[in-house]
């Protein structure tokens, strides 16, 4: 058996075992990306920012006799818990692996996710019911109080939302704190708008029209989220990898006569494994096994290969395509 890695420092270790019935197996963590572990930051500024603006929200909210502030505060403390959970998360996945759980907790990053993504879901019903009653029953808004203190959501929204940009598109952990604090931003600026019609018209209707379109904003995203963090819960190959491009990969180096029981998952919701069969009768070595992880890495971000060698001819019980 043969066993190759790349640690995080980038040295090289072999490990090198024979075994009569001819298989070896690889096992690489080249290319392993951590880069989450820097959003410790973002997480601490956008949880503090959040909670200050909750507080200032009940404060305003109470003075104007606001109902829209008050209940704007109890949905931005539901995205501070939303942060806290993806913070938490994050801080999971970089615990070690135990004898219990061998590959540590990474897969607290995608429950995080596929809650988050049911807290957006939930708030936009949330936003849709609160709309549909103000259209029935119209209310007076304190205007000018809504439209500073909506004024500050945005800053503090997008701002936070900004600390999570550049880590929306490679960890769906990051991408649900980034939705909640963009579609947050969304909704302050929805509420500024309505707020200056309603001040300069008297158009009560306009608050909740307002709302019901920001509803819809959210819900296009949230969707998409929910989408991606329920397939990575079921194990699906995560969406910007192509299996049979990576199986056409495989089966085309030298030496390789046949691919199967091929499985490509996340680990976390930056991290992906992959499992396979190779049957190759000329045998390997250490070198082969160490080329195709690091390719494997460079061509599909998958960070965590393990492969198996079948040199000695037998058939494999798992080679049928229906066989998991």
């Amino acid at each position: 058996m043969a066993q190759s890695h790349s640690d995080h420092d980038d040295h090289d270790h072999a490990h090198s075992h024979s075994h009569d019935h001819g298989h070896s197996h690889a096992h690489s963590h080249a290319g392993h990306s951590h880069a989450p572990a820097s959003f410790g930051a973002a997480f601490a500024i956008g949880v503090s920012l959040n909670t200050a603006f909750v507080v200032a929200e009940l404060v305003f909210g109470y003075a104007a006799h606001s109902l829209a502030l008050i209940s704007d505060a109890i949905h931005n403390l539901s995205d501070v818990m939303s942060l806290l959970l993806a913070w938490g998360a994050l801080w999971l996945s970089g615990r070690r692996p135990t004898d219990r759980h061998t590959y540590g907790y990474r897969r607290a990053s995608i429950l995080a996710a596929l809650i988050n993504a049911g807290l957006l879901l939930l708030v936009v019903g949330g936003i849709a019911v609160e709309a549909v009653d103000r259209l029935r029953n119209p209310g007076e808004v304190a205007g000018v109080t809504v439209l500073w203190v909506a004024a500050l959501g945005i800053v503090i929204n997008g701002a936070t939302a900004l600390l999570f940009m550049r880590g929306r598109d490679t960890d769906l952990n990051i991408r649900g704190a980034y939705l909640h604090m963009a579609a947050d931003a969304a909704v302050s600026f929805g509420v500024v708008v309505a707020a200056l019609i309603t001040i300069w018209t008297g158009w009560l209707w306009v608050d909740p029209v307002v709302s019901l379109v920001i509803a819809l904003v959210v819900l296009l995203s949230g969707w998409d989220l929910a989408r991606d963090s329920v397939n990575l819960a079921l194990d699906a190959v995560p969406r910007d990898i192509a299996l049979p491009e990576v199986r056409d990969y495989l089966a085309s180096l030298d030496g390789v006569h046949e691919v199967h029981d091929l499985h490509v998952w996340a680990m976390s919701t930056n991290e992906t494994a992959l499992t396979a069969h190779l049957v190759c009768p000329g045998g390997t070595d250490d070198a082969f096994l160490h080329r195709i992880c690091a390719e494997l890495s460079r061509r599909f971000n998958i960070q965590h290969p393990t492969l198996q060698i079948e040199a000695d001819g037998k058939p494999c019980k798992l080679a049928p395509a229906d066989v998991v």
